[in-house]
């Protein structure tokens, strides 16, 4: 039977998402749990897309197929008392057996926090401390011009190589609250560093560094090496995944 799992994690003290020999990772802790659950029999989820280093969860996706009959809510305790405690299991259904939780998807949120404000050590894992102020003025004019179907391979890793860089960002803004400051992107997906470096240019652009009108520019240069660094990962949140 087929399930879909809703999930939220901690990136913290993970090396990313996808399973890596010799690297603790979200996917090897969640398989490690499927698999006794499975009767020992291995199984894998697959995931709605990949998290970096350090990035954070509050509702990632996946689908896996369990051959043992369990129901979705026993599942659900089953996977969540075998779980460490910087994953936990939000909701379990089963699903038809051509649901597919990565080609189905069709709505993304993320979210990015940087702090302007003071160094904040409780918070440094999770709100990138930048501790500068920006013009969020400028930003949050800027932040519109990434908005509809564009080529982004001006915003990937610069050794990342496939067949197509093309997403759409159907919603993205800016809002600050006590020196936070919460960018958020809604598309139908995104590609490997696109959030961190889309931030990373509307940070240069906070700073006076680049014209606010630079965005629909670099975009149609298709050229990673346009002078702006990625942003941290500890600020980045998958907020929702939508089918």
């Amino acid at each position: 039977m087929r399930y879909l799992i809703t999930f939220s994690y901690d990136g913290t003290n993970f090396h990313g998402f996808e399973s890596q020999p010799k690297y603790r990772t979200i996917e090897n802790e969640i398989n490690k749990v499927l698999k006794y659950i499975n009767n020992n029999k291995s199984t894998k989820i697959v995931a709605s897309g990949r998290t970096d280093k350090g990035v954070h969860a509050f509702a990632q996706t996946g689908h896996v197929d369990i051959d043992v009959e369990i129901t979705p809510y026993k599942l659900k305790r089953a996977m969540n008392s075998l779980l460490p405690n910087d994953i936990h299991v939000i909701n379990t259904e089963v699903v038809d057996k051509d649901f597919h939780a990565r080609y189905m998807v069709k709505e993304k949120v993320y979210e990015y926090k940087l702090n302007m404000g003071e160094y904040n050590p409780i918070k440094r894992n999770y709100i990138y401390q930048f501790n500068k102020k920006l013009d969020v003025d400028l930003m949050n004019d800027a932040i519109k011009d990434f908005i509809g179907k564009h080529n982004f391979k001006s915003f990937t890793e610069s050794k990342e190589k496939r067949e197509n860089y093309e997403r759409e960002i159907y919603d993205a803004y800016i809002d600050v609250q006590n020196d936070i400051v919460t960018f958020t992107f809604r598309g139908n997906g995104f590609i490997k560093y696109q959030i961190r470096n889309m931030v990373g240019l509307l940070i240069q652009i906070g700073l006076g560094k680049k014209d606010k009108n630079c965005v629909k520019e670099i975009i149609e240069k298709l050229d990673r090496s346009q002078g702006f660094r990625t942003a941290h990962p500890e600020g980045l949140y998958l907020v929702s995944v939508k089918y």
